[in-house]
Formats: C-alpha cells, structure tokens, sequence
C-alpha cells in the first residue's frame, strides 16, 4: 500500500531551508529550544518504563511521546490540536498509560518547522502529528531517516501535497465540498452575478478547491474575479478589492493564510453587503457568514486514535489517509443580521449550527 520514499517538491525556497533536515546537530537543538511551545502536558502519575519482554512487545513503551506542530496559530489548528491533546488524555486514562505531548507552532515560518522537526526526531519521539500541508511536508521530510510515524492532521488534498504511498505517514483529511458551497451561496441569493474568490498561491489546500469553484462558476455563466494574499496585510487589501468591485459573494477554501485574518475583513465584507462562505467553520466563528465543512473537533479526536495505532501496532495495516465527513452547515447569526441574509433556505440542505463571533 504504501510504498515509495519520499519525493516531496515543495519549491526552490523548500529545497534550501530543509537541507540535510534529517541531520542533527547543536544548531538545530539550540534553535529549537527557543521556538514557541504552547504547552507541554503530561496525562498520568509519572509511571516506570516497561521493560522489553519480547520482540513483539519492541513498540510497546510508557510513557509515550508525541510531537504535535500546528503549522501557525490560528482557530482551526488551535481547536484541532486541543481535540488531539483531550483524545490523548483520554486514551491515558482508559488505557491506565502515560502519553506525554507538546504542542509547538511553527508560526507560518519553514524554517521553525525544520528546527522543530529535527528536535522531535533527535528526542526521540514516537510520533510526530502535525497541523496542515506545510508542516506535514516539512514533518515527512525530516523523519524520513528515522522512520518516526507522521500522522497529519487537516489535509485537504494529500495527493497533491504529495504525501501519499509513503510507509510512515499517514493522517486525516479535511477535503472540501466545494460545489455543496456553491449550491448553498446560490441557495440564499439566486440572483449572484459576480463571485470574488480569495485565496493564499502558498496554500496547497487551496489549489483544487478554487479550480473547483471556477469550473463550477464557468458552468452557470457566473462571473469570478480572484484576490491573493501572502500576509495579513495582503489579506486586507485583497478584501478591500473585492468589497470595491461590488461582489455578490466571496469564497474561500481552507486557507490558513486567509483564516489567520478573517477577524481583519469580516465587517468589511459584512458592511458592503458581501457573505463570505468559507471552507471551515473557524472561518464563520471569526466573523465569516456561512460554511459547510468537517467537524474539527471530531477530526482532531480521529487522528489522535490514528497516531495511538501508528505507535502501539504499526503502519502496516493503516492507509494512506482517512477522509473525513463532512455536512454540517455553520452559518454566524450575527453576520447573517449584519447582512441582512436570509439563511433559513440552508435548513433543507443539511445540519445547521448557529454560532456568533469569538475574537480568537
């Protein structure tokens, strides 16, 4: 099933921050030691280290460790690294084990990725699950000498982000439905002429989903105009373009470049008349009207059950990644009044959850 070594192409600036990312040295463990952790959690009582009975039982230890890297801090990796770390005491607890886990972020940056990867290997962990494409890339690539077991988190599509057929990785996806989108954004305004798509050129996650929209768009006869951004700052620009040529609607996928600013543009957009549909629903609870997604709490509980398996039983039996399903409709009941939208035609579409805005 899972065959080939790693043949990750993540570009000219990729190839150079992670030369020799499967060396150690002092460098890396002094830079590591200064990258930001957010929080280092140990279950159980500390117990003793279970002896090695047989060869059989090589795997087996206690206590467990695990690396978990969000790719950067924002909503949607926060809440899924907080479900990870809840499954895992969980599992301590119904397991009578000790799993000890810290949660790093990577802040966006390859580099701090890098460092943060080499250290998880050089300490010997038993699995590394990190949050989103970048970190996954970087993640598989520096635990290709040790074989150390990565088991992603939120990745929209693996394959292309090219993290399928390799032995030791493995994770969960959070591929979009992007037409359902499209269908509800049509659903609550049959009358949209014009679409503004905004998105980050960084993000892998975002690639099929806006070749989706487009097609779909090309489809009706819908006009589309696209925005890009790299920073927050870019963000705002690409929004403020956007309210400026009077779109109908705006959508984006699960991009966490946009995600990270979506508290900086949600009242434009809400003042200027234009839903935002996004592609998860920290999106909706940092401001933006409406969504139809996966639930990342329930995503991140699946892949802390992934990594347990991974560390107690092996790679062999696990596949390549785990779909994850979707259905359920977010819509923000403050943004929905702000735009003056109507979103009772989504209760025949699926579950709705109503939420407001949390500043986080």
């Amino acid at each position: 099933m899972k065959k080939k070594v790693l043949a990750l192409v993540l570009g000219m600036s990729m190839i150079a921050s992670l030369a020799a990312c499967g060396e150690s040295n002092a460098d890396n463990a002094s830079a590591a030691s200064s990258l930001s952790k957010s929080e280092t959690v140990s279950e159980a009582e500390s117990a003793p280290e279970t002896e090695t009975v047989s060869a059989a039982e090589d795997a087996v230890r206690d206590p467990y460790k695990i690396a978990i890297v969000k790719q950067m801090d924002h909503a949607s990796l926060d809440e899924i690294a907080d479900a990870i770390a809840a499954e895992f005491d969980t599992i301590s607890e119904e397991n009578g084990i000790t799993i000890e886990y810290e949660i790093y972020s990577g802040q966006g940056e390859q580099t701090t990725l890098k460092q943060i990867g080499d250290q998880a290997v050089e300490d010997g962990v038993d699995a590394i699950i990190p949050i989103a494409t970048m970190a996954a890339q970087v993640m598989t690539v520096c635990a290709e000498d040790s074989q150390t077991p990565v088991v992603y988190a939120a990745i929209s599509d693996p394959e292309a982000a090219e993290l399928t057929d390799i032995d030791y990785v493995t994770g969960t996806s959070d591929a979009l439905n992007t037409e359902f989108i499209m269908e509800m954004m049509l659903a609550q305004n049959p009358d949209v002429k014009k679409v503004g798509l905004l998105y980050s050129l960084s993000e892998a996650n975002s690639k099929k989903p806006i070749e989706d929209a487009k097609a779909y768009l090309d489809e009706k006869g819908i006009a589309y105009t696209e925005q890009t951004a790299a920073t927050n700052d870019e963000v705002i620009a690409a929004a403020t373009s956007l309210a400026a040529e009077k779109v109908d609607a705006v959508f984006t996928p699960t991009d966490n470049v946009i995600m990270a600013a979506e508290l900086a543009i949600y009242e434009k957009f809400a003042k200027a008349g234009i839903p935002h549909y996004t592609g998860a629903d920290s999106f909706v609870r940092n401001g933006a009207f409406a969504t139809c997604g996966v639930n990342y709490t329930d995503l991140g509980k699946k892949t802390a059950d992934l990594a347990y398996s991974a560390i107690t039983e092996g790679m062999a039996d696990l596949e390549d990644y785990y779909l994850m399903d979707g259905g359920i409709i977010t819509v923000n009941t403050e943004t929905a009044a702000a735009l003056g939208a109507d979103y009772s035609v989504f209760a025949d579409m699926g579950e709705v959850v109503e939420v407001t805005t949390t500043e986080e």
